[in-house]
C-alpha cells in the first residue's frame, strides 16, 4: 500500500516567518485521517508494536485499534517547521495532554496558535504555540503547547519532495487460512521430512488445524530430529520409511489408497516426489495435464497473481498449455475468482513465427474462443510489461480485456517462469504460496528456500482444492476484482 504524503510537505513553497513577523494569535492547521498505513509506518519508525495499535489488545479498554497519541502529536511538528514559523524554527519544548483515544478511519485537525512572544535580548526569541487536535466531530484528542526559536531570516523556498513509501503486508498467509476458517484438516502425507524446515512445517500445520499430517519417513530419524527441535509429534502417525525415494512411493500409496487427501514434499529432491507421483502403474496420474502454479502476493499488484508453470513442465508444447491454463483457471475460481483473466506472456506483444511462445498464444486464444479452454478469458501474446500495466499497453495500442489486470500468468517455459517468480520474491518482496494440481490429490512441492508462511500457505491451498473437489464446500466465488 503506498502512503500518499501529506500536502503541506510537498508541491509548495514554504515561507520563513520570523520572530518580529510573528503575530499572538496566526494560526496553520493541517487535516488528516489515520489510515492502517499510518499506524504500520510509526511503529515501525518508533519500534512501538503494542497490540493496542494494531488489534486492539487483549486487556485493552478499546474495542478497536487506537493510533499512536504521538503520531497525532506529531502533526505539529509538520505545521511548526513548514507553516508556521516555517523552515529553519528550532524546536525547544512541548508538552501535551492526551484527551481521547484516535479510531483508524477518524479524521483529525491539528492546529497551532502564536500564544506568546517572549525577548530576552538578541538572539534570545522564544514564541509559544497552543497546540490541539480536534476529530471529525469537533471533540478534542490532543492539546498542549510548544515553545520554539523561530527562524533568523525570512526566507521562502520550495519543501522537499518525498518518496513514495510503501508498506507491504506479508498478509497472504493469513488470508488463505481464513478461507479454510471452516473447513476440516486435510491428512496429508508429508514425505521425508527430515529437516527442520519441514518437520516444522508439518507441526505447525496441524497445530493451526490445516493438516492431519502422516509423516512418512524414518521413524527414528524423525524422533530424534523432533525432539532436538522440540516438537511434539507422539499424535501424528509415522509410516517408517528407509530412503527419500521409498518414503516418495509409500507417501504416494497413502494417496492412492485414499488414506490421506494431500501430498507435502519435505527433504527430498522434487524429481524424487514428482517420479512417483507420475508413474502410470502406482502413482496418481489423471486425465489432466500435471501443472504448478504459484500464487504470489505482490505489494505492488492489487490482487493475488498466478503464475504457471515455473516448476514441472519444462518446455511445453500449445496443447499442454491449454491443460497448464486450465488448471490454474479451476484454481483461480476456487479462490474466488469467477472469470480469471490470463494473460498468456511471451517476449512481445505481437504473432512472430519466429517465436514459438507467440504462435502458441495465438493458438490458445483460438482455442479458448472455440470453447477448448473454458472458464476464462484468454488474451496472448502480451509481453510481461503490456500483461500487468493497463497504461503500457494503451502506450503500444493495445486493445484487451486482459492487459493491465490478469489473475493468471501463462509462461512461456519453466526457465522464464521459474526467474519471473524468484524475481517477484527476492527483488519485490512478494509472498509466494504453490501448488501441484491435475493429480489425483493437491501436491505441496515446497522448495527449500521456502520459508514457514509460505509453506502454510501451500497447505491452505490445498485444503481449498481438496475441499472443493469432495464437495465440502470452500470460500464461495466472488466478482473478480
Amino acid at each position: 500500500m503506498n502512503a500518499t504524503p501529506p500536502s503541506f510537505l510537498a508541491d509548495r513553497l514554504l515561507t520563513s516567518l520570523t520572530f518580529d513577523e510573528l503575530e499572538v494569535g496566526q494560526t496553520a492547521s493541517i487535516e488528516r485521517e489515520l489510515t492502517p498505513t499510518d499506524i504500520n509506518l510509526f511503529a515501525a519508525m518508533s519500534g512501538n508494536v503494542d497490540p493496542l495499535h494494531f488489534s486492539g489488545g487483549a486487556a485493552s479498554r478499546f474495542r478497536q485499534p487506537v493510533g499512536h497519541g504521538m503520531w497525532t502529536s506529531s502533526l505539529f511538528s509538520g505545521l511548526l517547521g513548514t507553516r508556521l514559523p516555517g523552515p529553519g524554527t528550532i524546536y525547544l519544548s512541548q508538552t501535551l495532554t492526551f484527551v481521547a483515544p484516535l479510531h483508524v478511519g477518524d479524521t483529525v485537525t491539528a492546529t497551532i496558535r502564536v500564544a506568546e512572544k517572549r525577548r530576552n535580548g538578541k538572539g534570545h526569541e522564544r514564541v509559544t504555540f497552543d497546540c490541539s487536535c480536534d476529530n471529525q466531530k469537533g471533540d478534542p484528542v490532543v492539546t498542549g503547547t510548544a515553545v520554539v526559536i523561530p527562524p533568523s531570516e525570512h526566507v521562502a523556498q520550495a519543501g522537499v519532495e518525498l518518496p513514495d513509501l510503501q508498506w507491504i503486508a506479508h498478509d497472504q498467509l493469513a488470508r488463505l487460512t481464513a478461507k479454510c476458517a471452516d473447513l476440516p484438516p486435510l491428512p496429508t502425507a508429508v514425505v521425508y521430512p527430515c529437516d527442520e524446515t519441514s518437520l516444522r512445517g508439518a507441526s505447525t500445520g496441524a497445530a493451526m488445524g490445516l493438516i492431519d499430517p502422516v509423516l512418512v519417513g524414518p521413524l527414528a530419524q524423525l524422533r530424534v530430529l523432533a525432539e532436538q527441535l522440540g516438537l511434539d509429534i507422539a499424535a501424528h502417525r509415522i509410516v517408517d520409511a528407509a530412503s527419500p525415494i521409498d518414503a516418495a512411493l509409500k507417501g504416494v500409496a497413502l494417496a492412492r489408497n485414499g488414506e490421506v487427501g494431500a501430498v507435502m514434499k519435505g527433504a527430498l529432491h522434487t524429481d524424487e516426489l514428482m517420479g512417483a507421483i507420475v508413474r502410470r502403474d502406482t502413482g496418481l496420474r489423471t486425465s489432466k495435464r500435471i501443472s504448478h502454479v504459484f500464487v504470489m502476493s505482490v505489494p505492488t499488484y492489487p490482487k493475488p497473481l498466478l503464475i504457471t508453470d515455473a516448476v514441472v513442465n519444462i518446455a511445453p508444447e500449445a496443447d499442454d498449455k491449454a491443460g497448464i491454463i486450465q488448471n490454474a483457471v479451476e484454481l483461480a475460481r476456487v479462490l474466488g475468482v469467477e472469470t480469471p483473466r490470463v494473460a498468456v506472456l511471451s517476449a512481445v506483444e505481437t504473432v512472430n513465427p519466429k517465436i514459438q511462445s507467440t504462435v502458441d498464444a495465438a493458438a490458445l486464444c483460438k482455442m479458448a474462443d472455440r470453447g477448448q479452454i473454458t472458464g476464462a478469458i484468454v488474451d496472448g501474446p502480451l509481453a510481461f510489461d503490456n500483461a500487468i500495466s493497463a497504461e503500457a499497453a494503451r502506450t503500444k495500442g493495445i486493445r484487451s480485456a486482459v492487459a493491465g489486470r490478469p489473475d493468471i500468468l501463462l509462461v512461456p517455459e519453466l526457465a522464464s517462469g521459474n526467474m519471473l517468480v524468484k524475481q517477484l520474491s527476492f527483488l519485490a518482496h512478494a509472498d509466494a504460496a504453490g501448488i501441484v494440481l491435475g493429480a489425483a490429490v493437491p501436491v505441496m512441492l515446497t522448495s527449500r528456500a521456502d520459508s514457514l508462511p509460505s509453506r502454510l500457505a501451500s497447505c491452505a491451498l490445498a485444503v481449498l482444492l481438496a475441499n472443493k473437489a469432495t464437495g465440502n464446500g470452500a470460500a464461495g466465488t466472488e466478482a473478480a476484482k
